[in-house]
């Protein structure tokens, strides 16, 4: 009799696991604001707008923090207003893709940020590329003290020293870093991290986070100790990385859920629920 109330007990135990699993399995994918999306457009874009909205619906992204070059792409998602999709716009400096190496010296790309601006609904300038002491010029100042007397995000593709410079032009800059310096060590992330209340980490690119599908210590220590400074992004800035879009938040995906919840959930998505004042669709 003991054997038979041994193997119900199994069974009734096993029929549990089955359906938590079961239950496990139904639940919807962490939702993700993707922080680094570009919708480029020289002359077309590769991707329709319906196309793409299609690549964030499959992938659980419900936020976006979008940029193009030209800014018309992302005039065209915000007229469109796809449902279930939170657009945060940020004006590019950019008409073609040599202003990349020009912009920050080129009195034109002030009038380009003064035009757009006027349309009223604008959280940030960027994503720029800006190295070294070229984040000294003129023009680069008075952008980011616009930035700051705006309320406005800088979104800046740079290496140290010219992240430096940026928060030297004006502490109260609110930058968002992209890619985290791609090799920056992440003690020194910390380091910065703890300096400029002001600086957040997107993550596109950054190396050294995970090996072999396993957070490494130093990101899990960073993580853990500052989930809320970090943002992920696609960086769609050419037609391979829509390719590859799915398996890079599929990459994401397997290092958040080796994070408790409540950091995952926000380097996903509370985060920018957070910095820019809204609430993701569900």
């Amino acid at each position: 009799m003991r054997m038979f109330h041994g193997i119900g007990r199994l069974a009734i135990a096993a029929a549990m696991l089955t359906l938590a699993s079961g239950a496990q399995a139904q639940q919807p994918p962490l939702k993700i604001f993707d922080a680094h999306m570009h919708w480029n457009q020289e002359p077309n874009p590769f991707y329709s707008l319906d196309k793409i909205v299609e690549v964030f619906r499959r992938n659980n992204i419900t936020g976006v923090l979008a940029t193009s070059r030209p800014n018309k792409g992302t005039h065209q998602l915000m007229d469109a207003k796809p449902e279930g999709l939170w657009i945060v716009p940020f004006i590019r400096p950019y008409r073609v893709r040599a202003d990349i190496q020009t912009w920050f010296d080129d009195p034109s790309i002030w009038d380009l940020i003064q035009d757009e601006y006027k349309r009223g609904y604008y959280r940030g300038i960027g994503e720029f590329h800006i190295y070294g002491k070229s984040a000294l010029s003129a023009l680069v100042k008075r952008i980011v003290d616009f930035a700051v007397e705006r309320d406005l995000y800088l979104h800046a593709h740079c290496d140290e020293e010219a992240l430096l410079i940026l928060f030297g032009h004006n502490p109260k800059a609110r930058i968002i870093w992209a890619h985290t310096g791609f090799s920056t060590p992440p003690a020194r992330v910390a380091e910065l991290l703890r300096i400029y209340p002001g600086l957040t980490g997107e993550l596109s690119y950054r190396g050294g986070i995970s090996a072999g599908g396993q957070l490494t210590p130093e990101w899990r220590e960073l993580f853990t100790r500052h989930s809320e400074r970090f943002l992920l992004g696609s960086d769609t800035w050419i037609n391979e990385r829509w390719f590859s879009y799915d398996a890079i938040f599929k990459e994401y995906r397997t290092w958040l859920a080796q994070l408790p919840p409540e950091p995952a959930g926000r380097i996903a998505h509370s985060n920018a629920e957070r910095l820019f004042g809204d609430k993701m669709p569900n």
